[in-house]
């Protein structure tokens, strides 16, 4: 399945189908800051929110990952995973420069499934290969509790909505 997003603009299409509230998460495998696989059994027993993003190295999504890193900050039993196609490097660069240590950030660098399972991956234009920006809520058995794909990749996700189905 195909949807469509915009790149300042200009449409964009996206593969797959971003899970919707109800659904069960889907397995993935991504590479940790270490380079070690991790699978979504690494988070089990937790809830867990995906703030998936083209790349750390744009602004509104070095935004949102800050953002995230501080809201999730007071909350218990909470995963958060940053997720994009950058490499673990860049990922352990940018979270040291900002002093950011809450959350996992995992790499699409050596399978981009996840980004097609999950219903985020840019399939033309220049961005194709990267995830489209969204966020998805999950409770401790990883069932969807919302989901957001940003309709435009430079816009910022709805962070209330996502907190609130987080805090429930």
């Amino acid at each position: 399945m195909t949807q469509q997003i915009t790149l300042k603009g200009n449409a964009t299409d996206v593969d797959g189908q971003l899970p919707s509230p109800g659904d069960s998460l889907a397995e993935f495998s991504l590479t940790g800051a270490n380079l070690r696989d991790v699978t979504l059994a690494d988070f089990a027993g937790k809830r867990k929110i995906f703030n998936i993003f083209p790349s750390m190295d744009t602004p509104t999504c070095a935004i949102s990952v800050k953002r995230f890193n501080a809201e999730v900050d007071a909350l218990d039993n909470i995963a958060l995973l940053q997720v994009s196609a950058d490499l673990p490097f860049a990922h352990s660069r940018f979270c040291t420069a900002e002093g950011l240590e809450n959350g996992t950030t995992l790499s699409m660098m050596r399978d981009k499934r996840f980004a097609k399972d999950y219903g985020v991956l840019i399939a033309n234009g220049p961005m194709a290969g990267l995830c489209a920006r969204a966020v998805i809520v999950a409770d401790e058995q990883g069932m969807v509790l919302h989901s957001e794909l940003v309709p435009e990749i430079g816009q910022e996700p709805n962070y209330e909505d996502a907190l609130a189905a987080l805090k429930v």
